[in-house]
């Protein structure tokens, strides 16, 4: 564990502030949800809390089956990292932060399809710049922002055709967010 050197009270109704710097580089968005550990030397650990990471493993058995049925490859992320990728190196994508104009697209909380002669939108800020997030949808459940699944192509990569990949992202993105409602 890391010291900050930061020191903050608890307040009379039990709250402590959590450091605009530290939200800021651990990503922390007002609302939202936090766990709560306690170990045996008395410390108190914040951890964000993923929703859709309880569903890593079927999210990453999802993106591979799109993978694998049409030849697409494909990135599951919950609002803070890549949890699922299939058709692309895992060591590459797998638990990196996505690009900032990805996250703009998940809190904008509306479909995108790339479309030829507009900007394209990189998958990670360090990550392959050939590689470009071709559509995506962000994932909710009972109307909260989870993540995002997206299809990826590459500058030579042959795409399968724009309404079957559309159709397939946000099925996929429905169907995780349909996973967490209950």
């Amino acid at each position: 564990m890391k010291a900050t050197g930061i020191v903050r009270r608890i307040d009379d109704l039990g709250r402590v502030v959590i450091p605009k710097e530290i939200r800021r580089t651990m990503r922390i968005r007002e609302g939202d949800p936090l766990e709560i550990y306690t170990d045996r030397e008395g410390e108190v650990i914040f951890k964000k809390y993923s929703p859709i990471g309880e569903l890593g493993g079927f999210a990453a058995q999802y993106a591979e089956t799109l993978h694998k049925t049409c030849d697409m490859a494909v990135i599951i992320c919950d609002r803070d990292a890549i949890i699922a990728c299939a058709g692309l190196p895992r060591k590459e994508y797998f638990e990196k932060a996505f690009s900032d104009e990805l996250e703009q697209i998940i809190e904008n909380r509306t479909f995108y399809h790339y479309s030829e002669g507009s900007e394209r939108v990189p998958v990670t800020d360090d990550a392959d710049s050939s590689n470009y997030i071709s559509c995506a949808m962000p994932i909710l459940s009972e109307g909260d922002l989870i993540g995002c699944v997206a299809s990826v192509v590459t500058d030579a990569g042959e795409r399968i055709d724009t309404d079957v990949e559309s159709k397939l992202i946000q099925t996929a993105a429905t169907f995780l967010g349909k996973q967490l409602d209950s």
